[in-house]
Order: C-alpha cells, then sequence, then structure tokens
C-alpha cells in the first residue's frame, strides 16, 4: 500500500467518530423515541419523508437497511430544478442539500419512528453545515417536511432532544418545507452497496449501518 493511501485511510478513520452521532454515551440509547408521533397505519400504504445530513449516500445506505423502507433515492433539496446538478451543487452555492427521499409503508414503521433513526444512527444532528469530512451548507442537516403533520412532530421532536440535552451541543438541524426533491445522477444511486470497498464508504457509511443493525436489530433488514 503507498504511503499517501495509507495517511489517508488513517485520516478517514481519525474522522470515524465525527460522523457518528455524539450523544450521551450510547446514542441509540441516549436518544428515545418522540413522544409526539404519527399512529402506526392499520393498513399498508405509501409516505414519503425527506431528510438532508451530510453526503447523501450514507443517508441512503441506512434507510435502505430499514424495515418498512420501501425505497431511499439519493437527491437534492432546497433549490430550483435548473441547479440540481451535482457538480453546480458542490459548489454549495445552489441553496440545494443532499438529500434522501425515503418512501415507506407506515403500518411498519412510524414517520417518528423514521426521525429517530435519522437522529440516533444517519449523522451527527448537532454539526452545522458539515458532516464529518464534508463541509459546506450542501452537507447541512434539515428535515423537509411535506404537510403539517410531519412539521408538527419534528419540532416537537427537535425540542424533545434539546430539551433533553441528548446531545453535548444544541441540535443544528432545521426543520424546513419541502419544495421540491430532485433525483440524483445514476451513478450516485446505492453507491455504498456499490462500493462497499471505498475507503470514504469504509470508515464513514458503513459504520453507520452497522450501528442500525446493533442497536435498532428489529428494524434492521439486510435487504
Amino acid at each position: 500500500m503507498k504511503s499517501s493511501m495509507l495517511f489517508a485511510l488513517i485520516i478517514f478513520a481519525s474522522l470515524l467518530g465525527v460522523t457518528a452521532c455524539d450523544a450521551k454515551a450510547n446514542p441509540a440509547a441516549a436518544v428515545p423515541a418522540p413522544t409526539q408521533d404519527a399512529p402506526r397505519a392499520a393498513a399498508p400504504g405509501q409516505e414519503t419523508a425527506v431528510v438532508s445530513g451530510g453526503c447523501f449516500w450514507g443517508i441512503q445506505a441506512v434507510f435502505q437497511h430499514v424495515r418498512g423502507v420501501i425505497s431511499a433515492t439519493s437527491g437534492y433539496s432546497g433549490g430550483s430544478a435548473k441547479t440540481a446538478e451535482y457538480e453546480i451543487v458542490s459548489t454549495g452555492e445552489t441553496g440545494h442539500a443532499e438529500s434522501v427521499r425515503i418512501v415507506y409503508d407506515p403500518s411498519q414503521i412510524t414517520y417518528g419512528g423514521l426521525l429517530r433513526i435519522f437522529f440516533s444512527v444517519a449523522h451527527d444532528p448537532t454539526q452545522l453545515n458539515r458532516q464529518g469530512p464534508d463541509e459546506g451548507t450542501q452537507y447541512r442537516s434539515s428535515i423537509f417536511y411535506s404537510n403539517q403533520e410531519q412539521k408538527r412532530i419534528a419540532e416537537a421532536y427537535v425540542g424533545q432532544l434539546d430539551n433533553a440535552k441528548i446531545f453535548p451541543r444544541p441540535i443544528a438541524t432545521k426543520v424546513v418545507p419541502l419544495q421540491a426533491f430532485y433525483p440524483a445522477e445514476a451513478y450516485h444511486q446505492n453507491y455504498a452497496a456499490l462500493h462497499p470497498n471505498e475507503p470514504y464508504i469504509v470508515f464513514n457509511d458503513a459504520p453507520k449501518v452497522e450501528h442500525l443493525k446493533q442497536q435498532f436489530p428489529e428494524l434492521y433488514t439486510g435487504k
């Protein structure tokens, strides 16, 4: 292995602790379920949630392994259609955030249940305009609500976690209306699954999926 590559791996490894949630002691144990949530639906169906929290590769990878999630798509939210392209979004000047659209069955998992995973293992909600090694407004933490019920649940949950001082710093996650979601380019879809040995995935995203498996075994699926 070339020394430069070894150095890069060491840097990535050192950043691993930054990308994981820094809640009290055990993150999942410290992040309680939301006290306000939608009831579990009586019959199967489809609903949609959109969140952002760093590079969309890792967020997509986590939710693809959550029981009750039908699909998770990487994309862009917060800007216009004409700038919803990776190279432009990467400038940090488009208003977009790298986001993930989650289509889920509300009879299997609630909206609040998805948000608990989002705060517990998918990212560190206390980081402002960055996530681990990635920096810029396109990596901000946001919950994009599509109706008033989602807004109510998300805002109440952020307040609940902040008031309980679950994290050592205030939550930076913004709860904002969803204007539109634009799917990312094909090469970004399923990136973690298709490139499991890439150093970025190994050190930043694979651990998130492992944390999901360990901390939420009843919700983890190996699909």
